[in-house]
This record gives C-alpha cells, structure tokens and sequence, in this order.
C-alpha cells in the first residue's frame, strides 16, 4: 500500500526550501539544507542564514541534516597547514547543524580512480591513508559525538563500493557512518567500470543512513531528476528494500524548483511517495 512506501526527503537550499515547506512539512518529509557548506560564507552571513532557517523550522519535526564543507579539499589531506582549516570549516557546520536540531552532517569521500589504482598496486597506502583520514576528521568526530550528530561519507569518485564503508567502520565510532549518490555511482559506473547502482547499496548495507537521489545519462554529474536519466530504478529500490532500514531519501536535483517532477515519478513506479 502507498502508505508504507518510504517518503521521499529534499536537500535544498533556504530559498527553495521555502518555496517547497508546505510540501516537506504536510509529510514531515527528511530534509538536507544545503547552503552552510560554502566557502565564501562569512560568520556573519551563516548568522543571518541561521536565524533564517530557525524561521523556516518552525513546525518542522522531521529529520534534519546539512551538506557539510567539501570544496578545494578531501578529507585525506596530508598538509597539517590546510588540515587546520577543513577542520575549522567542518567544525563551523557541525555547529550550526547541532543548532538547527539537525543530526546528520553530508561529508565527501576522498577516494578517486587515481586513488584506487595506487591501493592497487601498494597495499601499504591504504593503511596511509585510513590514518590521513583520522588525523583530520578526529576532532570533528569527537565533536560529532557529544552533539549527537552523525557524518555519512558521500561517494564521489569512488569505483568500489566497498572502500568508504571500510574507511568509515576505521573510525571505529557511531557517529561516521556512509552515504550514497545514486547519480555519483552512476557515473563511475557507465565512465569508470564502477558496479551499478545496487551494487553500492548492497555493499554499503547497514552502515548506509543518508541516500541522495539524482539521475543521470553517464557523461557528467547532472542532478537531474529520476527518471531524466540511465539509473535503473527498480533495482535501486529492490536493493534499499532489503536493508533492515530505510536510509533518509533524499531528492537533489539542480532544478530544485521542480524538485517533485523526480519524486511524482518515482511515485508513478510504486517505488516511494
């Protein structure tokens, strides 16, 4: 029955969650604010973007989480020099997101083809850069932990599927655990050799908590919305359905005004509401 198919969420960002909150608060809808992860923010414009977003909250009581910082680095950094500013930025938004009431924090996975083709042929840089990673994302953790927030790792460039689940159970806390970009994994999939979408969610299995919902054709990272693109669908969902629970679905497409083309599509194919 319709009712007990999962409801779709939205990451968006404040303007556009405001021109969709009667649509996310009528469900209670999983929500993923996305405009606290750049850069060029000023501490006093995060200020008035907060304030902002508390407004827009009110009445909200479904689960909240932002896109953390990603931009111009990866977590595997080996400069201490530029590892004080990721965590600095990490740290600004994990603050807001405790503030906000959020309890998930969108992070990027650093691996790549480049990567992956060195663990390949040297084991030893594996165990590099598992370490890389802990030194840079211990005090965020740390932090993450008394807020109650937990980081799922975002796959990117990522060809096996395997590797950011590992990286995230090396941790060895409960506040990291991983995500998935259907389109991410599409395009490693069609570009790279990557296994297909269902693939990622079967490897991921219990440790996945965040999904974010995007199609593509296989050239670039489009955003479009399910159903514009190759991702076959149904196994996605056959895939998700056999987890013990539902990850949040989250819709992130660039046409964020037209955000419920992808989700009444989805809901045409039986798949979600």
């Amino acid at each position: 029955m319709a009712k007990d198919l999962p409801v779709l969420g939205a990451a968006l960002s404040l303007d556009m969650f405001a021109h969709h909150r009667d649509w996310i608060l009528a469900d209670q809808r999983d929500l993923e604010l996305q405009s606290f992860c750049w850069p060029n923010s000023s501490d006093a414009d995060l200020r008035k973007m907060v304030a902002r977003a508390k407004e827009l909250l009110d009445g909200y009581e479904g689960r909240l989480g932002l896109h953390g910082p990603f931009t111009s680095f990866n977590i595997d950094c080996a400069d201490p020099e530029i590892v004080e500013v990721i965590r600095t930025r990490m740290l600004r938004v994990l603050e807001i997101t405790a503030e906000l009431g959020g309890d998930q924090m969108v992070i990027h996975s650093p691996y790549s083809l480049w990567k992956e083709t060195d663990l390949q042929q040297n084991p030893a840089i594996g165990f590099i850069q598992v370490e890389r990673v802990r030194y840079v994302l211990t005090p965020v953790i740390d932090r993450a932990e008394e807020l109650g927030v937990t980081l799922v790792i975002e796959n990117v460039e990522d060809i096996t599927p395997g590797l950011r689940v590992d990286l995230a159970a090396k941790m060895k806390s409960k506040a990291v655990k991983v995500s998935l970009d259907t389109g991410h994994a599409q395009f490693m999939h069609r570009r790279c050799g990557a296994p297909p979408v269902d693939v990622f969610v079967h490897a991921a299995g219990t440790a996945l908590q965040h999904v974010h919902l995007q199609d593509i054709d296989g050239y670039g990272d489009r955003h479009w919305h399910p159903g514009e693109g190759t991702i076959a669908w149904h196994s996605v969902f056959a895939a998700l359905n056999k987890l013990p629970e539902m990850p949040r679905l989250i819709l992130e497409v660039n046409d964020e005004v037209g955000l419920r083309k992808g989700a009444d599509y989805l809901a045409s194919l039986g798949l979600a509401r």
